[in-house]
């Protein structure tokens, strides 16, 4: 059923092109001139509702969302890889999405897409132009102002400004009993890009993506977090799906209650070039992350962040070792926060290059690794730069490195060596400047640059 107005058809022509950055190809590089547009308004009780099963929309067609709207619900909707379908804001307007005033029951997402694939979402070129807008009330909580459910994937998330609400995006397929999809190791969703994107002011986690539970009772219907070997007898356990190949960059995330950038259950994994401040705001120090590496991820790439002025630890990582994977922290700038630095507790002997980072300000330790969970080799820290951990008092040697129940590191040497500094003026850096090295600093090449 589709709730909308028709208001044009129209076959056009457009110049507009998505911006390619590094290391990511596009769902879609060039608007085709054969694309068949439509543009779609809200119903009489301001909602969007598309079922697409009778393929109204096809592969390269162009939603021109118009107006405001409570609500988006987008199901069974799916364009081909080199025919996406493109779901904006109608030309050169302004469309907001979400129910500030919600307060509880039905209708608790701004727009969802649900068993969707193929799909370019967000405005051509301007983070102005489409804003999800979500609850500011008492339940806000349970609010998602984006969610990608039921295996929606090959999705592209760009451009556009999310504010408010409990969650800003959650993507993650709940597993579903006798449906074996929707399961780990039996199928995978893939290929999701968040990028561009402002994401402010959320109860929770800014960014939720992937299933953060090891494994889903489906006797009592709720996450298990436990060894196998503590499993009830005679209850059905799996695994949540995973996701393969998600890139998150250039995103600026501020003002979230819980985590900034959460992630889990991910076989690689890149996120680069985001801004990450004042995280944590509910001071809940089991949801603090800025950046959060979570459980079961594999073959991850965490470089050329700006994690800043938040109260929990700058970039935690819970990635798992299993089949060889490789694990990259590189390249980042972390400064000023009420807790550690880089947090590390992984799982299956995980191993982390942690090279070329600059930790600055930390009310805890520069760097802690953890080897409760099972990450016991050396993790490889190279070249980084630490500056002022234990809010700058009485800072020991391991203060820098901490290593905890079988951790362990190996620390670099000759120009990998890492620098330890008690003040930034003995580092030499300038705090005004990125944490850039001035004239007579002794960091030589080691530390964060800006690119």
């Amino acid at each position: 059923m589709i709730v909308a107005a028709f208001l044009a058809l129209a076959l056009s022509y457009t110049s507009e092109t998505v911006l390619t950055p590094r290391h990511y190809t596009p769902l879609i590089d060039t608007l085709s001139a054969a694309s068949r547009e439509y543009t779609l308004v809200a119903d009489k009780n301001g909602r969007l509702v598309i079922d697409n099963r009778n393929n109204t929309y096809r592969p390269g067609d162009i939603l021109n969302l118009k107006g405001n709207f409570k609500s988006v619900f987008i199901t069974n909707m799916s364009g081909t890889e080199k025919k996406p379908i493109i779901v904006r804001n109608y030309q050169n307007s302004v469309v907001k999405v979400g129910e500030p005033d919600w307060n509880g029951g039905a209708w608790s997402v701004a727009f969802e897409f649900n068993n969707c694939h193929y799909i370019r979402f967000g405005s051509m070129s301007d983070r102005n132009q489409l804003i999800i807008s979500g609850s500011v009330q008492a339940a806000r909580e349970a609010y998602h102002d984006l969610h990608m459910g039921n295996k929606t994937d090959n999705m592209e998330v760009c451009f556009l400004t999310i504010r408010n609400g409990g969650n800003g995006i959650v993507a993650k397929t709940d597993p579903i009993k006798g449906n074996a999809s929707t399961t780990y190791p039996n199928s995978f969703i893939k290929n999701l890009s968040i990028h561009d994107l402002t994401i402010t002011d959320t109860k929770n986690e800014a960014m939720y993506i992937g299933h953060t539970a090891t494994y889903w009772d489906h006797t009592l219907n709720q996450p298990y977090y436990n060894s196998p070997s503590k499993f009830t007898p005679g209850h059905d356990y799996v695994q949540p799906i995973k996701w393969r190949n998600v890139k998150i960059y250039n995103n600026l995330v501020r003002n979230s209650g819980l985590d900034g950038i959460q992630t889990a259950a991910i076989d690689g994994l890149e996120i680069y070039n985001n801004e990450v401040t004042n995280w944590g705001t509910q001071h809940n120090a089991a949801h603090n992350g800025g950046i959060l590496i979570g459980g079961r991820t594999t073959n991850t790439n965490t470089h050329d962040n700006y994690v800043h002025d938040g109260w929990g630890e700058m970039c935690q990582f819970y990635g798992s070792g299993e089949n060889n994977a490789t694990h990259v922290i590189s390249n980042n700038l972390f400064i000023n926060n009420q807790s550690d630095g880089i947090s590390m507790r992984g799982t299956e002997n995980a191993i982390v290059k942690i090279v070329n980072n600059t930790i600055a300000g930390t009310k805890g330790n520069s760097l802690r690794i953890n080897g409760y969970t099972g990450m016991k080799g050396k993790q490889i820290v190279n070249a980084n730069v630490f500056v002022a951990p234990n809010g700058g008092m009485n800072i020991g040697s391991r203060n820098y490195v901490y290593v905890e129940v079988g951790g362990d590191a190996v620390e670099g040497t000759g120009g990998e060596e890492n620098k330890k500094f008690a003040t930034v003026a003995a580092a030499g850096l300038n705090a005004e400047n990125y944490y850039k090295p001035v004239e007579g600093s002794t960091v030589n090449t080691a530390g964060y640059r800006k690119q």
